[in-house]
């Protein structure tokens, strides 16, 4: 044998050991790296890490505290299913800020390939943010925005709190002129939502932009926690001290505390009737109260996100741009459009 075969033949006989070498390291069990060519092949686009053709989403909720919660809930696990290109991983936080934040966590560990945040409060999430960050899973923010936090998410779609109590603000005073209610007459006790969550700072925060514009006197002021228990509790510690005449109007921030709220008045001896309800989500019951006289109105806050959300994923997954924040359309139920809205309410 010369000497240039026998470089050629330790050459190959080297490259067949390397070979072999890196085969027993891998031990068989660690799948090839997804590559952006084998991921874009993907019907559901490149967020499908694996390329199988269904995305795993880890959807953080907040709990089931109220009616509108456990539609969206609903929302979620009707529309995220196999049957539409999705593998659903659910966390309910039951009202904990540290478990939703550990169950996001653990999303990561359980192979999420996209993660959709409806925080319970907007702060404190940076660090968890920049763990999924780090395992490279793009996140979606929905109902209730992260404060601050517009860099580690793709996009925001809910609703517009702010808006809402805007529009809430705008008919009451539209409202209070045609029942011949002058302003400095307008004696309001406000029922705020669970404190911090974008829900909450957005309709208080159009409720004290209205206050301050119209120079309506405020009663009292506690949080229901978006409960109805809650609210009922709230409503009845105030009017342990307030009065049946001592104010007009009660500005809830969701239905079940109004509901709770309700209760409360009854049990004192007022007539709903008799005093101007605003209340915030629209569930069917709420509508249908609307529809009877007992609640004023209702600023309307669609839970039913689920398709709309999904939808947004795949379009961004396929490398579409999606604008940020995106808003659900919604209105102000009252007696004119009750009727109508009943039909499509959320709830039973």
């Amino acid at each position: 044998m010369n000497i240039k075969t026998l470089t050629r033949s330790l050459a190959l006989a080297a490259g067949i050991a390397l070979a072999l070498g890196l085969t027993a390291c891998g031990g068989g069990t660690t799948p090839p790296a997804t590559t952006d060519s084998a991921a874009s092949t993907s019907p559901m686009g490149a967020w499908d890490t694996n390329g199988d053709g269904i995305l795993t989403v880890g959807f953080a909720q907040t709990g089931s505290e109220s009616g509108w919660r456990v539609a969206n809930t609903e929302s979620y696990k009707s529309y995220f299913t196999a049957a539409n290109g999705f593998k659903l991983l659910f966390g309910d936080a039951n009202g904990d800020d540290q478990t939703q934040k550990d169950q996001v966590r653990g999303f990561i560990t359980q192979g999420a390939e996209v993660i959709v945040i409806q925080p319970l409060t907007g702060d404190g999430w940076e660090p968890v943010l920049q763990e999924v960050q780090a395992a490279n899973i793009p996140v979606v923010n929905s109902d209730r925005r992260l404060t601050g936090l517009d860099q580690y998410y793709k996009f925001f779609f809910g609703s517009d709190m702010r808006a809402e109590g805007d529009r809430a603000v705008e008919w009451l005073h539209n409202h209070f002129a045609a029942i011949g209610l002058a302003d400095a007459d307008v004696k309001i006790i406000h029922l705020q939502g669970q404190m911090g969550s974008d829900a909450q700072v957005g309709r208080s925060a159009g409720f004290d932009a209205g206050v301050q514009k119209y120079g309506w006197t405020v009663v009292a002021t506690q949080s229901g926690e978006f409960a109805k228990d809650k609210g009922n509790q709230a409503m009845t510690s105030i009017l342990a001290t307030v009065g049946a005449n001592d104010f007009n109007v009660v500005y809830s921030e969701n239905d079940d505390m109004t509901y709770g709220a309700i209760d409360a008045m009854t049990a004192k001896g007022m007539d709903p009737k008799n005093y101007t309800i605003m209340s915030f989500d629209g569930n069917k019951t709420a509508v249908q109260m609307v529809i009877d006289g007992t609640i004023s109105a209702i600023t309307q806050c669609n839970p039913i996100l689920g398709q709309q959300v999904g939808e947004l994923i795949v379009r961004a997954s396929k490398g579409e741009t999606i604008p940020s924040p995106q808003f659900s359309q919604e209105v102000v139920i009252d007696p004119t459009n009750a009727t109508d809205q009943l039909a499509v309410a959320f709830g039973s």
